[in-house]
């Protein structure tokens, strides 16, 4: 089973029996809850970027990608050596770094804002050149179904249909005040992300047999 944008607008409804034209215009958003929903509880490398980015010495942000969902893991690259910061609280960043103006190398990052990291200490300059380079390993948002044709279909829609149908099917009964469907369909979803994690591990395990093939052949 798989669903299109169209066939899977037409499950809700089904589902909960309603065609009223507010219901059915808030139906993307529904579907949109449950793929921000899916892809925060599941780890699939499917959904990993790794990207690169500067930082001028001096200055203590660094932009994030505009399809960032949540950090993996963040380097700063000085002569080819990598250093891998740590993440933190905001709250720790302004305790350990409370004045900007002291640079050094960055040991220590956070989520400054929805597109903005912090970075502490901020960013000396480096031995070579002006700015920094770092590298970002992360976990991105990819388009939404809701973002295509009714015959669009997405990896969520293809790979994941239970957990998109019953995703969506949560955020309708809550939208209609139905609690006595809530317990089922959260039930189901549950069950379905049991599913997709299990697939994540099974991608790790065949990560991990390619690499070790690769130390060792």
């Amino acid at each position: 089973m798989s669903f299109t944008y169209a066939q899977l607008k037409t499950a809700i409804q089904d589902y909960c029996e309603v065609s009223e034209s507010t219901f059915t215009s808030n139906l993307p958003v529904f579907i949109q809850e449950a793929e921000e929903r899916i892809l925060k509880a599941v780890e699939l490398p499917v959904f990993r970027k790794n990207v690169t980015g500067t930082a001028e010495g001096g200055n203590p942000y660094l932009s994030m990608p505009t399809d960032f969902l949540a950090p993996l893991s963040l380097a700063v690259i000085d002569s080819n050596v990598y250093t891998y910061l740590l993440f933190k609280h905001v709250s720790f960043m302004r305790d350990y770094s409370p004045n900007p103006t002291v640079t050094g190398l960055p040991l220590y990052f956070s989520q400054f804002d929805d597109t903005t990291f912090f970075l502490a200490p901020t960013p000396n300059q480096p031995s070579v050149g002006v700015n920094y380079t770092f590298e970002l390993h992360y976990k991105y948002r990819p388009d939404s179904l809701t973002a295509g044709a009714d015959s669009g279909t997405t990896w969520l829609s293809i790979n994941a249909p239970n957990s998109i149908l019953y995703g969506s099917l949560i955020e309708a009964v809550n939208f209609l005040k139905a609690p006595e469907e809530l317990a089922n369909y959260e039930q189901r979803f549950q069950e379905s992300l049991l599913g997709l994690n299990k697939l994540g591990e099974g991608y790790g395990m065949r990560d991990e047999y390619r690499y070790d093939i690769s130390r060792t052949g």
